[in-house]
């Protein structure tokens, strides 16, 4: 399985963003999906999934309102628009797939992507 996240960059505060991950080597449709961040000097936590279908999603307080999670299963992808950024948002992102049906933990991820940058300034 392979996940290749991309899309992040810098942005100010306040601005918009979509970080992007392909998905290849599974049946993308039957697994869950999540997206992580790991800030400097942080450990790694949990932002947002997705079930298999895209019907069911899950969001961590502090993006609550703000990110949207999605997928497309024809296209292997899954998405993360975040709106509103703040520079507590500045993180590196991961995608990540799952056998559960929301994944909140890190422990329900097998496969990880490499992440992308997303620079928040202030």
């Amino acid at each position: 399985v392979q996940l290749q996240a991309s899309g992040g960059g810098l942005v100010q505060a306040g601005g918009s963003l979509r970080v992007s991950c392909a998905a290849s080597g599974r049946t993308f449709s039957r697994y869950g999906m999540g997206w992580f961040r790991q800030g400097p000097g942080k450990e790694r936590e949990f932002v947002a999934a997705i079930s298999w279908s895209g019907g069911s999603t899950y969001y961590a307080d502090s993006v609550k309102g703000r990110f949207t999670i999605s997928r497309d299963n024809a296209k292997n992808m899954v998405y993360l628009q975040m709106n509103s950024l703040k520079p507590e948002d500045t993180a590196v992102y991961y995608c990540a797939s799952t056998r559960t049906i929301l994944g909140r933990t890190l422990y329900d991820y097998d496969y990880w992507g490499q992440g992308t940058q997303v620079t928040v300034s202030s």
